[in-house]
């Protein structure tokens, strides 16, 4: 059993409307940058960025992800930041257009996959163009597995010379109508990406009531990182999780000096994701 340091990543908030039963989930930037402090404060080293307008309806706006950014960079020395490409209401065309502002890392799905009552949908074409956009900006993607096919469009990546034969991967467990949540599939899944692209560092991220059971099994197999999160979490309430991201967080940094482990400081963060100095 490795007791190589384990990184926290925080996903602050999501791609839906906030819901009043959900008053902790943080919409506009300075909400942002107060869960993102509180959560660094409890251990977590990368955060996840998704940004809203001001009707809460999902932005692409790149000042909008500007202002998070520096917020985070002022107030969370050396936190890791992963803006969102993802895709649930927004234009194609502009889920890069925030690459310009150089995060630490972005996301990047290798393909579609059905949703809950959407195609998520990621045209080769797009993927390419979000690669090419992250390596000319010297942003590290994150690969977000929903299907095994996605593991060889990250390979495919590799192979032009887009990306990193060293990518961190996420397998994203729980989404209905995609991949369910099951250990047996994890394996699967780690097990394929060993033997496609062995350089990887790897996570998984259960959805909603599936995420600490998917943390428990990454940790008992060694992951790089563990995620957690109100964007997972979005149907929490307030009298079940008053403390929002930062409690969340918490737990996860219990489950893992539970496995005989420690959180990764920001600098380890870094050094175990192969990622530029802050």
């Amino acid at each position: 059993m490795t007791t190589k340091p384990v990184v926290v990543a925080v996903a602050i908030t999501g791609s839906v409307p906030r819901k009043k039963d959900n008053p902790t989930l943080p919409v506009l930037p300075p909400e942002q940058i107060e869960s993102t402090h509180a959560a660094y404060e409890a251990g977590a080293t990368l955060v996840h960025i998704h940004v809203r307008n001001d009707d809460e309806s999902p932005s692409s706006d790149p000042a909008r992800f500007a202002e998070v950014q520096a917020g985070v960079r002022k107030h969370c020395p050396g936190m890791i930041v992963q803006f969102s490409t993802g895709g649930r209401g927004r234009d194609p065309a502009a889920r890069g257009l925030s690459l310009v502002h150089r995060p630490d890392m972005a996301s990047l799905s290798t393909g579609s996959v059905n949703f809950p009552t959407i195609v998520y949908e990621n045209h080769t074409t797009l993927v390419t163009d979000l690669a090419t956009r992250m390596k000319t900006h010297d942003i590290a993607p994150e690969i977000e597995i929903f299907d095994l096919s996605h593991i060889h469009g990250a390979k495919s990546l590799i192979e032009a010379g887009l990306m990193s034969a060293r990518p961190h991967v996420q397998f994203v467990m729980g989404v209905q109508n995609a991949m369910p949540a099951d250990e047996h599939l994890l394996d699967i899944l780690l097990a394929e990406t060993r033997r496609v692209i062995p350089g990887a560092t790897w996570t998984a991220a259960g959805i909603g009531r599936y995420q600490a059971s998917v943390m428990e099994w990454a940790l008992a197999r060694g992951a790089d990182a563990v995620r957690t999160g109100l964007e997972d979490n979005i149907r929490i309430t307030k009298d079940r999780l008053a403390n929002g991201n930062a409690e969340l967080v918490s737990v996860a940094v219990e489950a893992i000096r539970r496995h005989g482990r420690a959180p990764a400081t920001p600098a380890e963060a870094r050094a175990i994701l192969g990622l530029r100095a802050a």
